[in-house]
């Protein structure tokens, strides 16, 4: 049963396949690719990086030669590890383009002010909570991770603390997706 849709229909087809029926360590370094990718540059979910487990598309492509659990817990890690060294680009060119003053004119030209929205929006949640906060935001499964780590890049510039709590949020994002899996399965056989 495949819950992630919709991939296909944005053009990335030859990605979404790939890391669907990614094998082996070629498959583990891809990925980890697709994983930096989706924090900075590709609008896509990162729960495809399951589907080579069994997760949310069925199938075990993988083939460590390892327990399924430890096949898993390495993709989890692999991932997280991937979309954490994405999120510092993503912060890199977040905290850079937000702070650009040709950026800033060109967008309050055509009526859009996305410093001050992120900041009404983003602050509070990062005053109260702060990278415990942006690593909860990102455990939210089914929504692209490039538009939350632009959104949180405005706003901070500790790159170790960033990472830190993209890793974070990505494990959780990944647990919190199988859990749901598991769960909807429990529930409906």
């Amino acid at each position: 049963m495949s819950i992630i849709i919709g991939i296909g229909a944005m053009g990335f087809d030859p990605l979404e396949a790939a890391i669907r029926t990614a094998s082996g360590l070629s498959g583990m370094i891809l990925i980890f690719v697709y994983s930096v990718l989706i924090s900075f540059a590709l609008p896509l979910p990162s729960e495809v990086v399951l589907c080579p487990v069994g997760y949310v598309c069925g199938g075990n492509t993988l083939a460590l030669g390892l327990p399924i659990e430890v096949q898993l817990a390495a993709v989890i890690l692999i991932s997280a590890l991937g979309k954490s060294l994405g999120s510092v680009f993503a912060l890199a060119i977040g905290h850079n383009a937000s702070h650009s003053s040709v950026v800033i004119r060109g967008l309050r030209r055509l009526g859009l002010r996305p410093k001050e929205w992120s900041q009404r929006r983003m602050v509070a949640l990062v005053k109260r909570w702060g990278y415990a906060g942006m690593a909860i935001g990102l455990s939210v499964p089914f929504f692209p991770d490039t538009i939350s780590l632009y959104g949180f890049s405005i706003l901070e510039d500790d790159y170790v603390k960033f990472a830190g709590a993209a890793f974070a949020g990505s494990v959780g994002r990944l647990l919190v997706t199988i859990g749901l899996i598991e769960g909807s399965l429990l529930v409906f056989w």
